[in-house]
């Protein structure tokens, strides 16, 4: 209780400079503990959803039922995401019956890559605000500083014998601005070098999956070509529009099934 009230009595004796910066500081500092549990709990979430969804796709089922479950989501994202927009793309394509050639091939991957950096975007979505608060919060702290201590001596200039006990309260209330800059300042610099590399890793995760992905669509065309166009295209047909006549029916809130993945063919 003293040192809260020593701390209230650093404020209140400040300057109306000083504690402007103080509010100020104050404020970056809520705001920064904000975003920063805001992007704990959404990168915690991509990483579950990336989990459960190489789960599912590795485990051994036909790439139309995992797409099937994928599109009744209603708000896809992550490996999901590229997943959709990857395998419509090959099925549209597939079910021409000319087969696919390797400018197609690059524009499903070039796609893809469209849907992952817009997933990456969400992800950097106000994180430059951190770095912000990070270079930026010791420095007005640092200024807070300064001037309160150019006040405390220029009092000095008014009394004839100068004391510790007379400078001591001003010099302790700008050093209190430059511990909330650095309050403010480092846990957002922690958080943002955490967060960067997180996106880093998820990043080549994306990457490395859709690899996987193109590798997996490239056999499963091989194969249904051993088996036949048209036997092919007619079953990517229905299940095209079979997924889209579910997505647009109202869907209850289940759980994607634990066990799906790229097994069989297309």
């Amino acid at each position: 209780m003293k040192a809260e009230l020593s701390l209230a009595h650093l404020f209140l004796d400040a300057s109306l400079l000083v504690q402007m910066i103080m509010l100020a500081l104050l404020a970056a500092s809520v705001y920064s503990w904000t975003l920063i549990f805001y992007k704990r709990k959404l990168f915690s979430r991509l990483e579950l959803y990336a989990n459960a969804f190489e789960q599912r796709f590795w485990s051994g089922k036909d790439l139309m039922s995992l797409f099937k479950e994928s599109k009744q989501q209603s708000n896809p994202a992550g490996m999901d995401l590229i997943f959709t927009t990857g395998f419509r793309d090959f099925a549209r394509l597939h079910k021409q019956g000319n087969g696919i050639s390797d400018l197609q091939w690059q524009a499903i991957q070039r796609n893809m890559r469209v849907s992952m950096n817009r997933e990456l975007d969400s992800m950097e979505d106000r994180l430059s605000n951190l770095a912000t608060i990070g270079s930026t919060s010791p420095y007005v702290g640092l200024f807070g500083t300064v001037w309160g201590i150019m006040s405390s001596f220029t009092a000095l200039g008014s009394v004839q014998q100068a004391t510790l006990a007379l400078v001591a309260p001003g010099i302790a209330e700008a050093l209190f601005a430059t511990a909330m800059g650095l309050f403010a300042a480092i846990p957002a610099v922690v958080s943002y070098n955490r967060y960067s590399s997180q996106i880093e890793r998820m990043a080549n995760r994306y990457e490395n999956f859709i690899d996987e992905f193109v590798s997996v669509l490239m056999h499963n065309a091989s194969a249904s070509d051993v088996e036949g166009e048209s036997n092919t295209g007619s079953r990517l047909d229905a299940g095209l529009e079979a997924s889209t006549e579910s997505a647009s029916e109202p869907t209850s809130e289940k759980e994607t099934p634990a066990t799906l993945g790229p097994g069989a063919e297309a």
